[in-house]
């Protein structure tokens, strides 16, 4: 009997041991390797039915992207799931693994919403316990030399060195396009990527960023800001966490006030925003301690969980609503500024600061008073206002062999037409006739900006295959940031084309003057056009090469691609034979 009796203590133990991850294990100072979290996960879905661990696609690492999906009816398909009109909640962790709170937090959290038999009945959670997974089994504990635990912990580049939230939308990684099969599988209405700041120091735990509330479509952006950032707010408020915008400060100090961030679509959240999603970026301090950083995540997730599901058929509503306007939208935003004149005040509570002699240069350096803290108004700038604008097309035209750009479209759910037989269409073209470019690589490209184009009425030949898009769909805005060249994260600035920049043809000069003399004999136009810019620019009338080159450019033996933009606007609904 008291054998029985020990074994059974024994067992209960090991249970126990086994359902606590290896952060609470470890007394709260440590986070789970990527082999421990699968594992971890593995070991719930086996034990509860209504836990499924999925995979998809693979990463630069070679291990394919997990998905842990939490469905109280015990439905995992995602089409059935949208039938019953079910939210589906995305939490991704480990984007960067050196920020990692939200790794621990979940597992927790899933366990706990498993254990107690309380998942939402119409809410589908899906986390991804570890995005980068490169990243993860690259551990030390110096890497982010600023943070405050835990022991140990993972890289934020991956295993090609790329920082994964700036790359939604070149998608250089595996790791990019396995993410982008899992939310347009899933397709979820709220977006949760948790993140660990860096800069200023101050009292809270948790500071937030919601997608930009004036990018993201009108009615998407009234519930983010009446219902659902306040009672954020106040479920942490009551939790003991209280909360403040993340401190994007204009000066060396908060005091100085602070800006909203504007997410291009290179980031998680802006990538979401693409496809009508509201995403949120919470980001815990670097400098309090770990255990109080992974609590905080925690019970805001907790608070994502309850409010979503409380609120899921207005959520439901509100993205068929968003989805439907979209299709219909004429006028994209595709560059976004800072409005310096709107400004309001905000409660921050903050660390006196000050400047002392450095230790290493004897200089004045930056320090804060953590014995000194304060409350007080500061100044927030949060409005953002379209900087450029297009006009959509009826249809964008894409010869085939932009393959790359074809399946990034196809990945996001984009509906694509082919061309059943080859076509002569009348199209508006870009010409580039100005940039700027990047003089330092920055994410394994020389980024792209400040676009200037032309746009030319021209009739071209299209074969059998080419890809026409039409600007019809709820992806709208996907389909115009990535295809106007113009848009900041545009597949152009992203040097998705830059092989029409460099001229493939040429002249010899001496060969040439003949033919440009003979050109100017024949053809009166070129010669007043030649003789106007002579006039308007004397730099250019001492200059006989570029006298020569401008008949060059202005003559039929100029090739017309040089400098245009392979992707072509339908601006009239013509009828086009299409597969």
């Amino acid at each position: 009997m008291k054998k029985f009796f020990i074994l059974t203590l024994l067992t209960f133990a090991v249970n126990a041991w086994a359902q606590k991850t290896p952060f609470e294990n470890s007394g709260k100072t440590e986070t789970a390797t990527y082999g421990a979290a699968i594992a971890y996960y593995e070991a719930l879905a086996a034990k509860y039915p209504k836990a499924r661990l999925l995979t998809y696609g693979t990463t630069d690492f070679g291990k394919p992207l997990h998905l842990l999906v939490l469905s109280d009816s015990k439905i995992f398909d995602p089409l059935a799931i949208s039938k019953e009109n079910k939210r589906v909640l995305l939490i991704n962790n480990g984007i960067h693994p050196g920020e990692p709170e939200g790794i621990d937090a979940s597992m927790m959290l899933a366990r706990d919403l498993l254990k107690a038999d309380k998942l939402p009945k119409d809410v589908v959670i899906c986390i991804i316990p570890i995005y980068n997974i490169d990243g993860s089994f690259n551990r030390s504990s110096t890497s982010r030399a600023n943070q405050n635990g835990p022991v140990a912990y993972g890289f934020r580049g991956n295993s090609k060195n790329y920082d994964l939230n700036r790359d939604f939308i070149k998608t250089d990684s595996k790791n990019s396009a396995a993410f982008q099969l899992i939310y347009n599988t899933w397709q979820p209405e709220i977006f949760v990527d948790t993140h660990t700041s860096n800069g200023a120091d101050y009292q809270y735990v948790m500071t937030l960023i919601p997608t930009q509330k004036d990018k993201l479509n009108p009615v998407l952006s009234k519930y983010l800001t009446q219902t659902l950032v306040p009672d954020l707010y106040s479920a942490m408020e009551q939790k003991g966490y209280p909360m403040i915008p993340y401190v994007n400060s204009i000066g060396e100090t908060p005091e100085t006030g602070i800006t909203g961030f504007i997410e291009s679509p290179r980031y998680s959240t802006g990538y979401t925003t693409l496809h009508n999603t509201i995403g949120f970026m919470p980001e815990t301090h670097m400098l309090k301690s770990y255990h109080l950083r992974v609590d905080a995540t925690y019970k805001l997730l907790e608070a994502y969980v309850k409010i979503v599901e409380r609120d899921a058929k207005l959520i439901g509503e509100n993205k068929l609503k968003a989805d439907q306007a979209v299709a219909q939208q004429k006028t994209f935003a595709v560059d976004w500024k800072l409005n310096e004149s709107e400004v309001h005040d905000l409660p921050f509570k903050g660390f006196e600061a000050g400047q002392k002699p450095s230790a290493v240069s004897g200089a004045d350096r930056l320090y804060y008073d953590r014995t000194k803290p304060y409350t007080r108004t500061i100044k927030e700038w949060n409005k953002f206002e379209p900087l450029t604008t297009v006009e959509k097309p009826v249809a964008y035209i894409i010869p085939k062999a932009w393959d790359r750009v074809i399946a990034l479209l196809k990945l996001n759910n984009v509906k694509l037409a082919a061309l059943k037989t080859d076509a002569k269409i009348a199209v508006e073209s870009y010409y580039i006739n100005d940039l700027k470019t990047s003089s330092r690589p920055y994410e394994g490209h020389y980024l792209h900006s400040a676009v200037k184009v032309r746009p030319v009425k021209q009739t071209l030949q299209y074969y059998t295959g080419d890809v026409v898009v039409y600007v019809n769909q709820p992806g709208n805005r996907y389909i115009v940031e990535t295809l106007e060249p113009q848009a900041t994260d545009s597949f152009f600035n992203w040097n998705f084309f830059d092989s029409v920049l460099d001229q493939k043809e040429h002249y010899s000069a001496y060969v040439f003057e003949d033919t440009a003399a003979q050109l100017l004999k024949n053809d009166s136009n070129l010669k007043a056009k030649l003789e106007a810019k002579r006039a308007a620019d004397p730099e250019f009338a001492k200059n006989a090469a570029a006298q020569l080159d401008f008949v060059y450019k202005n003559s039929d033996y100029y090739e017309k691609t040089h400098n245009r933009y392979p992707v072509a606007r339908l601006v009239t609904d013509v009828k086009l034979d299409l597969k």
